[in-house]
């Protein structure tokens, strides 16, 4: 079992998240934001089909990202279900059947407008939006404020952020720190199964919050490792499980 030592901010640790949430136990997370990789749909989209595009070998290998083991993991390590999940249309009907038919949650529908989407819309309509549905069980507070509590976002994709973590999906801090900000309290703990490149993490650092990040791509935990560092004043304070097992305990 992992556990956070008196004064660190973050646990971090390259491993498949399926096997790491094993050492998570029950009821330990206050919230959970997370991006995992998700099938776009690229069919009849002109621009996508072209195979000089390296952006889009990186979408077409995006895996759909929901599987019902993967979420009841995610249900069993959180205090009370209280969950943002970015997805694209196409994993909205199974996340609503999931949570609202079978768990009987409260939820809310955000969306973040692209202003500079890809160019592709050939036989179909701009993808320029993302969803992110977030769920709670009853009796599970909203904090924040009249600015944070907003629904839809819009703004452009960060080309140079995109280029210098060599991410194709880096979401805008600005965005997470609200979810953060109205779903957790300071010194909460927030779980990021698909950490990607850390903006999650970076968020949590930011607002005074514990997190957990997790990812198996070996370059992507790295600039995590190195984002999340380079946001906390004391580097010390991070808790970085490569090669180790560690586990959580409540302290």
């Amino acid at each position: 079992m992992i556990e956070f030592d008196k004064g660190e901010k973050a646990i971090l640790r390259n491993q498949d998240c399926m096997e790491f949430m094993k050492e998570i136990p029950d009821g330990f997370v206050d919230l959970i934001v997370t991006d995992p990789p998700y099938e776009i749909c690229t069919s009849g989209a002109g621009i996508y089909n072209q195979p000089d595009k390296q952006y889009v070998k990186r979408l077409n290998s995006m895996r759909n990202g929901y599987e019902d083991s993967a979420l009841d993991e995610m249900c069993r390590v959180m205090k009370k279900i209280n969950i943002y999940l970015w997805c694209s249309q196409k994993q909205i009907i199974h996340l609503l059947d999931y949570f609202v038919s079978k768990r009987k949650c409260n939820w809310n529908i955000l969306s973040w407008h692209k202003t500079n989407p890809v160019p592709a819309c050939g036989n179909k309509y701009l993808t320029d939006t993302e969803f992110i549905l977030y769920f709670r069980e009853k009796g599970v507070p909203i904090f924040g404020s009249y600015e944070t509590k907003k629904t839809w976002y819009a703004s452009p994709i960060d080309v140079k952020e995109k280029k210098l973590y060599s991410h194709p999906t880096v979401k805008p801090t600005n965005i997470l720190k609200n979810l953060i900000i109205n779903s957790s309290e300071e010194g909460e703990i927030v779980f990021d199964p698909f950490m990607g490149t850390g903006s999650t993490g970076v968020a949590c650092i930011e607002t005074g919050r514990r997190f957990i990040g997790c990812e198996i791509e070996k370059p992507y935990f790295e600039t995590a490792k190195d984002r999340i560092c380079s946001a906390n004043a004391q580097i010390e304070a991070i808790k970085i499980c490569e090669n180790e097992r560690c586990g959580v305990e409540n302290k």
